[in-house]
């Protein structure tokens, strides 16, 4: 009787989950298809937009299950400007009675950034002035970019996400 009865319930709420269909990550259904535009570079490091496109991609077909797509033919577009980018910024010291050097440091990424559905022209995702920071060694600035340029992407996934 009592396996009957949590059998039934399982199947009740199974069921209940149907209609919704969760493909797509949270995105509307007909998105499934991904465009990554060349970001505009306003920082002196040239390699940013290219590390960013190929993180996004990445991530965006792992976590989302968007697939890559020629402009023309994406259903969703991400693109924007990459405003600002700031290193070596000292956060933590070792200290000796002779000298004090920095043994931490951070940097800054500034983005503006949008996921848009072309099918629509609606916006999916939006935010100027998206701030994330990344802390490395002396010497470790790629770790540190590429921990801040997660952050990025994690951002526009989750807020992907959240708007549906």
């Amino acid at each position: 009787m009592l396996r009957s009865g949590a059998y039934s319930l399982a199947l009740i709420l199974l069921s209940a989950c149907i209609p919704y269909g969760f493909t797509g990550g949270g995105l509307p259904s007909h998105v499934r298809t991904v465009a990554i535009i060349p970001f505009e570079n306003q920082t002196t490091t040239p390699d940013l937009p290219r590390e960013l496109a190929d993180t996004l991609r990445a991530r965006l077909h792992d976590r989302l299950g968007l697939r890559d797509a020629s402009e023309a033919k994406a259903t969703a577009l991400v693109r924007g400007t990459i405003q600002r980018y700031e290193t070596d910024i000292p956060i933590g010291y070792s200290a000796s009675n002779k000298q004090a050097t920095t043994a931490r440091r951070m940097l800054q990424l500034v983005v503006d950034i949008e996921m848009v559905d072309q099918v629509t022209g609606k916006t999916l995702w939006q935010r100027k002035g998206l701030l994330a920071e990344g802390q490395y060694e002396e010497r470790g600035e790629a770790a540190g970019r590429a921990h801040a340029i997660a952050q990025i992407v994690n951002n526009v996934i989750e807020g992907a996400q959240s708007q549906w």
